[in-house]
């Protein structure tokens, strides 16, 4: 036990994410997939509209608040039906996935060829493989942002037996791929994106450290040493300023409330501000969602979700299409 004199010093700035490295891209690169036992898509991407609220009824039967109106926030989401690039085949190694062969589609929209080089080759399948992924790619030209050039991304195939899971991806070729057909209302969901970047800031905005006194020498809002004389050096722990912001994150366990095809239902007098109105698809996920608007949502099968959860259909009596304009 510390001495009574012994003066007590939290650390400044949470060691949670650590180190707050950048996003190498806009959106998110997803590593790790759900394992299911239904042969299934095991995820989807939209483009973040804005938030809003509605009003759903209580279902749980343990609430105090069982059946009645809750008002409860909701991010919109605008989901434009996705295509599919090429079926990757991947074999599990010592070093990891190793891709074993890969097959094109040759019935691609122009717009790919302002992200990728288009292959004209075919390809070829493979049938002794041990995960199948898709490479989809957006068509952001659906929708209101008035953006032409689309996002590519890799999305898992669920499921135990391949022939199953090969002939699933093979019926979704050269088809468009609906959030509808993918994930169902009521379902939990993983939300993958990358957060809104800050720029540079001090130690006080970055990490919360304690502003000096006004006769401090040199600076109010730094800190008051780097460290000791020695070692010789700066520890990485030492707050210090930088940049902040524009991190991948994943929310897990989030609940899909409602999965729709009406923008009329959703749009507000006026837009969404700094969006516009959504013209696709749609879906409402309960709370909030890293990221500013425009940016790329990956929406993908919960991977750790809860042991006693169970799907229910939410009741949604009221949707507030109320000015955001303020």
């Amino acid at each position: 036990m510390a001495g009574a004199n012994t003066m007590h010093h939290p650390h400044r700035g949470s060691m949670q994410y650590w180190p707050r490295a950048r996003a190498k891209r806009e959106y998110a690169d997803i590593s790790s997939w759900a394992k299911t036992k239904d042969t299934k898509i095991l995820g989807f991407c939209g483009y973040k509209a804005g938030m809003t609220h509605v009003f759903v009824k209580e279902s749980n039967p343990n609430s105090h608040l069982k059946g009645l109106e809750v008002s409860t926030p909701v991010t919109v989401i605008e989901c434009p039906p996705m295509k599919i690039y090429s079926l990757r085949f991947y074999k599990n190694t010592v070093y990891g996935l190793k891709l074993l062969s890969e097959y094109f589609s040759q019935k691609n929209t122009k717009e790919l060829s302002r992200k990728l080089k288009v292959s004209k080759k075919q390809g070829s399948e493979s049938q002794d493989f041990d995960e199948l992924r898709l490479v989809a790619y957006t068509q952001p030209i659906n929708t209101g942002r008035g953006k032409k050039k689309p996002e590519v991304m890799e999305i898992s195939v669920g499921g135990n037996d391949n022939n199953a899971k090969l002939q699933l991806a093979k019926s979704l070729f050269d088809k468009e791929l609906r959030v509808s057909d993918i994930l169902k209302e009521g379902q939990l969901l993983d939300v993958h994106s990358v957060t809104k970047g800050q720029g540079f800031q001090g130690t006080v905005r970055k990490f919360g450290v304690k502003m000096r006194q006004h006769k401090s020498e040199k600076v109010k809002r730094g800190v008051g040493t780097l460290g000791s004389w020695t070692p010789k050096r700066v520890e990485y722990t030492v707050a210090q300023p930088g940049k902040i912001g524009y991190h991948q994150r994943t929310e897990f366990n989030k609940v899909a409330l409602k999965i729709g095809n009406k923008p009329e239902d959703v749009n507000p007098k006026g837009g969404f501000l700094h969006y516009g109105n959504i013209k696709s698809d749609y879906i409402l996920v309960k709370g909030s969602v890293p990221g500013p608007a425009k940016r790329l949502i990956a929406l993908t099968e919960p991977i750790r979700p809860p042991i006693k959860f169970k799907p229910v259909q939410p009741s949604i009596t009221y949707i507030s299409i109320e000015s955001k304009q303020g």
